[in-house]
């Protein structure tokens, strides 16, 4: 989606560089109409990683990709010993493995089963645009600091492109990271911010249940796995919800079960699959021991053997509260202090996490429905997009907490 911007200058506004000229801001829209119609999943985004290196090339940048083969690092500025650590700013590059639904559109995904279904090209074009916009100002000698780009891959896929990416030093000299989200249930023109956790906890969860199998006829001479299986199904998460503080939100949802192949045998093996999300990070490090117990003990009850399979994924998104203040000072003098909204803590997981067990940050949530737009699109929906003046209200944001950044040091 796309128009026309018509965000008009508020009386809050700081007279501050780095606007988006209107030339660029088609070129950027350009840019992720490309990426749209060529998604690539995590690890895999050779294509995106090449377009973006080019393109900080062309602006005399110099990125590196990283140590896995996608994704890049580029810093703007020049960073001496003299130098305060920098802020990065980071964007996620991969897709998702499915279908582009959308019809009548010309962008539209033109890889079978992929899609930018979560708005990860409206990031990543949004910190290059903030990164040419930056690279200007740095030219006329009006970047304070230098800034650090993070071109990150594998945001999907568990435990996430993060970790690897912070081995490859992205967090090198950085001393403080920002990233947005795309929310379709923000009008584009505005951010929601959140101190504290604005999403959760996700890991997965794989369980083998084991035993003799034999007749239905005399389920007493066997380990009845149909029933084990469907008592960790219902009772386990009911026994974690009597183990953690409920306002943890420890939660395990299975999304497989899976045991037997005729009526009248019970079978020798049962798997559940599912997730575990959690709200709050000391019960989220606690997890795995909670969850193992409780697993064992209903299963043990009916004589079953498990073999359990616990995969940590990523842990909440803790927003510090003063880089939350740096992006409400940076909104406030670009659009005006209305454009910000609080937003609730997320279910969803996000691996920028792993980012802010290392250095402070925050995540703002992107609004990017069309103001009167009563579709409802959601994230990892094939049917999703964003009203691409998004694009534009990211690179103010970005440029602005660039500039800004050391009010915050």
């Amino acid at each position: 989606m796309s128009r026309e911007s018509d965000a008009e200058p508020t009386p809050h506004a700081q007279p501050l560089p780095g606007t988006l000229p209107e030339a660029l801001r088609a070129e950027l829209i350009a840019f992720r109409r490309d990426l749209h119609m060529h998604p690539e999943l995590g690890n895999q985004e050779f294509r995106t990683t090449a377009a973006i290196k080019a393109r900080l090339e062309k602006a005399g940048l110099k990125p590196r990709i990283l140590d896995t083969g996608t994704g890049l690092l580029c810093d703007v500025g020049t960073r001496d010993a003299s130098t305060v650590p920098m802020l990065a700013l980071r964007a996620d590059i991969d897709a998702l493995p499915i279908p582009d639904t959308k019809a009548g559109v010309a962008y539209r995904s033109t890889v079978p089963d992929r899609a930018h279904a979560c708005g990860h090209d409206v990031h990543t074009t949004s910190v290059l645009g903030a990164g040419l916009v930056l690279a200007e100002l740095d030219r006329q000698g009006l970047l304070p600091n230098p800034v650090r780009l993070i071109f990150q891959p594998a945001e999907e896929v568990l435990p996430g492109g993060a970790p690897e990416t912070i081995l490859s030093g992205a967090l090198e000299g950085v001393g403080r990271i920002i990233g947005v989200h795309c929310d379709p249930k923000v009008d584009v023109g505005r951010i929601g911010l959140r101190v504290g956790a604005i999403t959760s906890a996700c890991d997965r969860l794989e369980v083998s249940l084991d035993g003799p199998g034999g007749h239905t006829a005399r389920p007493h001479l066997t380990t009845d796995l149909v029933t084990a299986a469907a008592k960790v199904a219902t009772e386990v998460p009911a026994l974690l919800a009597r183990r953690v503080d409920a306002r943890a939100g420890l939660a395990v949802t299975w999304g497989r079960l899976q045991s037997g192949h005729a009526c009248n045998v019970i079978p020798q093996h049962a798997e559940l699959s599912g997730t575990v999300r959690c709200l709050e990070l000391d019960a989220w490090r606690e997890a795995p021991d909670l969850v193992h117990a409780a697993i064992d003990e209903v299963a043990g009850m009916h004589g079953a053997k498990t073999v359990i399979d616990y995969v940590r994924g990523v842990p909440p998104v803790v927003n510090d509260a003063a880089m939350i203040d740096l992006l409400a000072e940076a909104m406030t003098a670009r659009r005006g202090a209305d454009a910000i909204e609080s937003t609730e803590q997320s279910l969803g997981g996000e691996d920028f996490s792993w980012y802010l067990e290392h250095v402070p940050g925050a995540m703002a949530r992107l609004g990017v429905r069309t103001p009167g737009d009563t579709a409802r699109l959601d994230l990892h929906r094939g049917d999703f997009d964003a009203d691409e003046e998004a694009i534009t209200v990211a690179v103010e944001l970005f440029t602005a907490s660039a500039l800004l950044s050391r009010n915050h040091a």
